[in-house]
């Protein structure tokens, strides 16, 4: 499974959708699937678009999460 860490990093500056849109030149529904984790594929200029804004790299911005191994 792959966690988007985009709520984390927005909440952390106090940014709404709408900014995040306007500044990246990115569509708002994109950031909404990101944001709630719901998208089922990202267009990398978007994901390049975000680690830039953010100053973050992709590691930072997704995390890949192992869905077989369970909870102790």
């Amino acid at each position: 499974m792959i966690k988007c860490h985009l709520s984390r990093l927005m909440g952390e500056r106090k940014l709404k959708i709408s900014d995040v849109a306007r500044d990246t030149g990115l569509h708002r529904n994109t950031i909404t699937l990101l944001y709630q984790e719901t998208a089922n594929r990202v267009d990398l200029e978007a994901v390049d678009a975000l680690c830039r804004y953010f100053g973050v790299g992709v590691g930072d911005l997704f995390e890949w999460l192992d869905g077989t191994t369970s909870s102790p």
